[in-house]
């Protein structure tokens, strides 16, 4: 039988810390529910703002796989493998933390603030060999589309992680529908909506309105209005 978990952006547990704004959609920090530790694999969704000039100084992470999606800015990245660079809007980036790993993210403009969404999904193979990759994402290739920004394979279209998993970055016209068929049909679906209105079965989202959706193997998803939206299909279940 099919469930939804709707997840009205006013619900999301919030964070304040002067240079840093952050809307957490899962337990995170200092905000705690037990109702919502996470979707399945999915275990962070961190909607954050950072200051000009501010950020993430050097923290260790392990045994997780780690995606930040730019949605307004740059953001600079170094970490304890050698690597640093910075990311801007229409680039995806991802690190395995694996056995361990060290990194820090900064607001890379000293005048206007870097928005962006920090996500965490549980591997599926622990003590990997930490790694790091970005690349730019064709926005055009979205418009009216389930562009793949993610997935379990290397040589597949996107970054990729260390679970079966697989992301998609959506911008549709108003009043036009798409359906989504599933990889696994006993995967779950988190729709995340950046901006815009869409409707998901008998639900309504609006911007940055979030809905698990488990038990279906293929969802029809119309935008009411001009919309951006992120799909994140999941295991629901794993060990």
């Amino acid at each position: 039988m099919a469930k939804y978990n709707y997840h009205p952006a006013a619900s999301r547990g919030v964070a304040n810390h002067g240079w840093l704004q952050s809307k957490h959609t899962f337990s995170f920090g200092g905000y705690m529910d037990a109702e919502r530790m996470n979707f399945g694999a999915l275990r962070v969704l961190n909607d954050d703002q950072v200051a000009p000039g501010m950020g993430f100084g050097k923290h260790p992470h392990s045994n997780m796989e780690i995606i930040s999606i730019p949605l307004q800015g740059e953001l600079a990245h170094n970490d304890s493998m050698g690597n640093g660079s910075v990311i801007k809007q229409g680039d995806i980036q991802v690190m395995s933390a694996g056995t361990g790993i060290e990194h820090s993210e900064f607001n890379h403009s000293e005048t206007e603030p870097v928005k962006f969404l920090q996500i965490w999904v549980i591997p599926d193979k622990q003590n990997v060999e930490p790694r790091y990759d970005q690349q730019a994402i064709d926005m055009d290739k979205a418009h009216n589309n389930f562009l793949q920004i993610l997935s379990p394979d290397a040589s597949d279209e996107g970054v990729w992680i260390h679970q079966q998993a697989w992301f998609h970055l959506a911008k549709f016209d108003a009043d036009y529908t798409r359906e989504y068929v599933l990889k696994n049909p006993e995967h779950g679906l988190y729709v995340f909506v950046l901006s815009g209105d869409v409707q998901v079965g008998n639900q309504t989202l609006h911007s940055r309105d979030g809905l698990g959706i488990m038990g279906e193997k293929h969802l029809a998803i119309k935008a009411l209005s001009k919309a951006e939206f992120l799909l994140m299909e999941v295991p629901v279940v794993f060990s």
